[in-house]
């Protein structure tokens, strides 16, 4: 009996991972991420920090945005949805599934004044600069 070891080294391999994309963009392998992450981007403007995240087809209530020891969590819980015994698939290539992301967030940040929209697909968290405090000028008369 031969024992042959198991290699997972192709799977944790970011090379190995892109030319399977690459190669078969529409086949489902097992070297595929099972739950990718949510894209995002991060804008700076003069007076805020815009923080985007794309995901159609929700509701606002159904994410939940957290700031707990500068880290800021937006997450999306969903079950997963009741497979109905009468109906059959043909193809079945989307399911909708939770996601966590979480940013951490410096004293840069007026944290009291963080807010967020809902439009059209796209979750937009508006995170206000705080007022840069300058020290009060003092003016000193000479004697």
């Amino acid at each position: 009996m031969t024992v042959l070891r198991y290699n997972n080294s192709a799977k944790n391999n970011p090379a190995f991972n892109n030319l399977l994309s690459d190669l078969f963009p529409y086949t489902p392998s097992m070297y595929r991420e099972q739950h990718r992450n949510v894209p995002v981007n991060i804008r700076e403007t003069e007076k805020e920090y815009l923080l985007e995240v794309v995901a159609p087809g929700w509701n606002k209530e159904d994410f939940t945005i957290s700031l707990e020891n500068n880290l800021l969590t937006v997450a999306l819980d969903k079950k997963e949805e009741a497979v109905n015994e009468n109906e059959k698939f043909i193809r079945r290539e989307y399911k909708f599934s939770s996601f966590k992301r979480s940013f951490t967030v410096d004293e840069k940040i007026n944290a009291d004044a963080i807010s967020a929209q809902y439009v059209n697909g796209v979750l937009t968290l508006n995170l206000p600069k705080k007022e840069d405090v300058k020290p009060a000028t003092k003016q000193i008369s000479i004697q």
